[in-house]
């Protein structure tokens, strides 16, 4: 399996909540980082990092959240790029979102060892009342 296939398997499984697969495919010392202005900003290691202050707060603070790549594009030396739309409605303020985002993967012997996202947060912050 190919680097962009990991990841394109690991939107899969995420659309789907299957978030043991989203964890399984990552490595044990992963690096992932939310981007400044973003509301879960930050840089967080590890698995239950990435569940406890990502993952379980897009499954409780939103509605229908959905992270849809359109482009992947393998470097081909461990460096996989997405491009997509994120969308869905925060329970917070009622209102929703439909903004596009760049992701950057690194792997390693086919396990995520880094992500970083790219998206702008002015947007997502004027368009959800925050």
């Amino acid at each position: 399996m190919t680097n962009g296939e990991i990841i394109k398997g690991l939107y899969d499984a995420f659309a789907t909540g299957n978030v043991p697969a989203v964890l399984g495919a990552f490595d044990e010392n992963i690096s992932w980082t939310e981007a400044a202005g973003f509301m879960y900003a930050g840089t967080y290691a590890g698995g239950n990092a990435v569940l406890e202050n990502v993952f379980m707060k897009l499954g409780t603070e939103w509605e229908g959240f959905s992270a849809v790549p359109s482009k992947i594009v393998d470097g081909g030396d461990g460096n996989v790029a997405s491009f997509g739309t994120y969308s869905g409605k925060y329970l917070k303020t009622g209102k929703t979102v439909s903004v596009p985002f760049a992701h950057e993967w690194e792997l390693r012997d086919g396990k995520i060892t880094n992500f970083r996202q790219h998206t702008d947060t002015l947007v997502i912050a004027r368009e959800l009342g925050l």
